[in-house]
């Protein structure tokens, strides 16, 4: 086929290998597809490859059921994201890859616009808004929905959805096939390290549903958050640029400090029934640091909130709660990090626990 494309606008449109993954994706992945399908690119520019990570559901037979689905099955016992997105722009030779997850919907006009930006000297890789379907389902969708996106303009990185040239991938090698958090800026600062550039568009990419109505989603997520931060500052040790150093030291401060300070302040507790009311007063000052390096961001940056992200006395008061108590799975995740990378038990996902939903319509 012919696929060529300059530093500049090209005069036609390149063929795009879509690879989109998944495990246990029953609910959203015939829909995903279907998008790609529907979308105003030439279809026969479109090249869809699916990687199924070890589904145990029927996603394999709605993929092969799917007309001009290229299927790939790992069968993984530990699927990782890596993995799969490696197995998928590694069989194709189209000029750019899109890269989906399974419970996205593509936005029709997107790949036409992606391949406009990519026309731009040095532009490695560009992405668009990933905006919630159902922000109104859930709590926690509604907070999903407020962090997807950053700035227009030039990016430190990109995420699960990214519109990317092959060649940038065979520089870098790809994903990292280990990794079960932060896989995408991993990748996104060694794309910045051979001289790319990546774009963030004012425009929405894809439509994504992540369903989630329960606080062990909740924690789930930033839990992988936190190890996924450290996975990538760990990664990125040595490196000029400090990229997420400002998050981490944020999760290492509040989150690690908050857990020390009521370690001692259970502690102290216990001396001062067992021994001396002498550890009451250090008790309770360790409690009072613990309580305020958690709720900062509660205590004094609600007006930050409903200034910088337009929000409501009320949302700026949720979204505050948020950020305070989401450091505790955060360091949690740290820990384990740097617990598993110590003993060589790095965190390994489950293809029996992995699965997408829908908040409904």
């Amino acid at each position: 086929m012919a696929n060529t494309m300059n530093n500049s606008t090209p005069p036609l449109l390149p063929d795009i290998d879509c690879v989109v993954i998944g495990v246990n994706t029953e609910a959203t992945l015939e829909r995903c597809l279907q998008s790609i399908k529907d979308c105003d690119y030439p279809r026969e520019k479109l090249h869809l490859i699916y990687v199924d990570g070890g589904s145990s559901d029927s996603s394999v037979a709605i993929s092969r059921a799917a007309a001009g689905v290229q299927v790939i099955s790992l069968g993984d016992r530990h699927p990782t994201p890596g993995r799969g997105r490696n197995a998928g722009w590694r069989v194709g030779d189209s000029l750019l890859v899109q890269f989906l997850d399974s419970d996205t919907i593509l936005e029709p006009d997107w790949l036409t616009k992606g391949v406009q930006a990519l026309g731009e000297k040095e532009a490695g890789a560009v992405q668009g808004y990933r905006k919630e379907m159902h922000p109104d389902k859930s709590v926690f969708n509604w907070i999903t929905s407020l962090e997807w996106n950053g700035q227009p303009g030039e990016a430190d990185a990109f995420g699960g959805d990214v519109l990317v040239r092959r060649e940038v991938l065979e520089e870098t090698g790809g994903y990292d096939d280990v990794m079960v958090g932060g896989e995408d800026p991993e990748l996104s600062q060694r794309v910045r390290d051979k001289g790319w550039r990546i774009l963030q568009l004012d425009t929405v990419m894809t439509c994504h549903d992540i369903a989630m109505f329960r606080i062990s989603q909740y924690w789930k997520r930033a839990f992988r958050s936190g190890y996924g931060f450290a996975a990538v500052i760990d990664k990125g040790a040595g490196r000029e640029r400090r990229f997420w150093f400002i998050e981490f030291r944020r999760i290492l401060v509040r989150g690690g400090g908050s857990l020390f300070f009521l370690a001692a302040t259970l502690l102290l507790l216990l001396l001062g029934l067992f021994f001396s009311p002498f550890f009451y007063a250090p008790c309770l000052v360790c409690a009072l640091v613990a309580c305020v390096l958690l709720f900062w961001p509660r205590l004094l940056r609600v007006q930050h909130f409903k200034e910088s992200m337009q929000l409501d006395e009320k949302q700026a008061r949720i979204y505050a709660w948020h950020c305070s108590l989401v450091v505790i799975p955060d360091i949690l995740g740290v820990i384990r990090y740097y617990l598993g990378k110590a003993t060589g038990r790095h965190l390994r996902n489950n293809p029996k626990r992995l699965k997408t939903g829908t908040s409904g319509s």
